[in-house]
């Protein structure tokens, strides 16, 4: 584990971890995991309808010919993550995470140690010139031919300030013709009080912490030209859903995110 790191503060990454039933966490990703359980009941179920989309997401691109994928702010890869399933499917596709968490980094180097067709980037998503430029972009991906690019509840943490519609087109304008973007975002559409509660916490318990919900508008611009896949933009359970494991009955958790994929035309 890297010195450098305070465990006492809180990791979205790990925090996220533990939702979905991980092991890569330490007390105080727990206590806010615990901490938003306890103000937002059921909140499990968002993070596991995320996962979810994630791999529906994913078995999609590979059925439309994606062989190589970029999962930018992916936290810990654990609990059914990209690279599992894709290489269920064939053993060389390649897989790239990316995370500024140096404990999130440090876990999954070790996780993926000896899977030459995956690796994992230390680098800020808001610097799309480090994550494209990372050694294992560099080394696994190929951007002259069709990727997937994932940003799976993720962007809520830039502000506009930040120009996400901007931080967005240079990931877009990256990336080759036939290529995919998926991506899910917090929303506070239909479920504001639930939102301004989480965000709540995560500023409390982080200090660099602050949730940016957005509209459903304002999450499809996110995809700039890009043509939607069916059904487009839609709260994440709905998603392209067919089984059980796909939606929850509890329909609040469903409305606390949007879900979509678009191809670069």
């Amino acid at each position: 584990m890297p010195k450098i790191v305070d465990t006492s503060v809180p990791s979205g990454a790990r925090t996220y971890d533990f939702l979905l039933g991980g092991a890569h966490n330490f007390a105080a990703d727990r206590a806010m995991a615990e901490q938003v359980e306890g103000a937002v009941p059921g909140i499990r179920d968002a993070a596991r309808l995320n996962r979810a989309f994630l791999a529906r997401a994913v078995r999609l691109l590979i059925d439309k010919g994606i062989r190589q994928f970029l999962d930018v702010g992916s936290g810990i890869p654990t609990v059914g993550n990209v690279h599992e399933i894709a290489q269920r499917h064939a053993p060389d596709y390649r897989v790239v995470y990316v995370d500024r968490d140096p404990i999130a980094v440090a876990h999954s180097e070790l996780m993926l140690s000896g899977n030459e067709r995956a690796g994992i980037a230390h680098a800020d998503m808001r610097d799309p010139e480090s994550v494209l430029a990372s050694e294992p972009a560099r080394r696994l991906l190929d951007f002259d031919e069709p990727l997937g690019l994932l940003f799976l509840l993720v962007l809520h943490w830039v502000p506009n300030e930040a120009d996400p519609l901007a931080l967005m087109a240079r990931y877009r304008n990256a990336i080759a013709p036939g290529s995919y973007l998926a991506i899910t975002h917090m929303t506070d559409d239909a479920q504001k009080d639930k939102i301004d509660a989480v965000a709540g916490i995560v500023r409390g318990s982080r200090g660099d912490g602050q949730v940016f919900p957005r509209t459903r508008d304002e999450v499809a611009a996110l995809f700039g030209d890009f043509e939607f896949v069916e059904p487009g933009i839609v709260p994440t359970g709905t998603w392209r859903t067919s089984g059980p494991g796909d939606v929850t009955d509890n329909v609040e958790m469903n409305e606390l995110s949007y879900a979509g994929v678009g191809r670069k035309p």
